[in-house]
């Protein structure tokens, strides 16, 4: 059942809009993000759900309020079709949390400017990666650009590290 725009909430009828015009990536990550920050109740989420395309609310059924970015959530849209299994937003004992780890041994890191710029920050990644290679795991880094500007690079690099560690089980 398709809702009149008049009985959706502000936020509803832009996440709805935004499909429509920019398609499932942009509407992913806008529709996490606005769930993180609160903007969407149980009920909304049901109402863009229904308002949405059925080929297209398989987006709202994966969804979740824990990406720290919209490009984590893209990243994660992007290695679900891939068909991997994501753990999200996890603590890893001696690392901190980490925004994704895959087959509980490759470590996968969205580095946007606002967390990750500038020395003091830089430095803190290198001792969390360290840390973790101590402990078996590889960790991964992608920022901004290579995400949204060289996507095959990006898959090809996490499918080759997960080959390699897959190799060495």
């Amino acid at each position: 059942m398709v809702l009149p725009d008049w009985a959706l909430s502000m936020f509803e009828t832009a996440l709805i809009h935004l499909h429509r015009c920019e398609g499932d990536e942009s509407f992913f990550a806008s529709f996490e993000s606005a769930w993180r920050m609160r903007k969407l109740s149980e009920a909304g989420r049901l109402r863009i759900r229904a308002a949405l395309p059925a080929y297209a609310r398989w987006l709202v059924d994966i969804a979740r309020p824990d990406a720290d970015s919209g490009l984590e959530s893209l990243v994660r849209l992007r290695l679900h079709i891939l068909g991997l299994l994501l753990e999200c937003q996890i603590i890893v004992t001696g690392v901190g949390k980490v925004d994704f780890l895959i087959e509980g041994r490759l470590i996968i890191e969205i580095d946007g400017k606002e967390n990750h710029d500038g020395p003091s920050r830089r430095h803190k990644d290198l001792v969390r990666d360290a840390a973790a290679s101590a402990l078996g795991l590889e960790t991964l880094r992608f920022d901004y650009a290579q995400v949204i500007h060289d996507w095959p690079a990006v898959q090809a690099a996490i499918v080759a590290a997960l080959a390699r560690i897959r190799e060495h089980a």
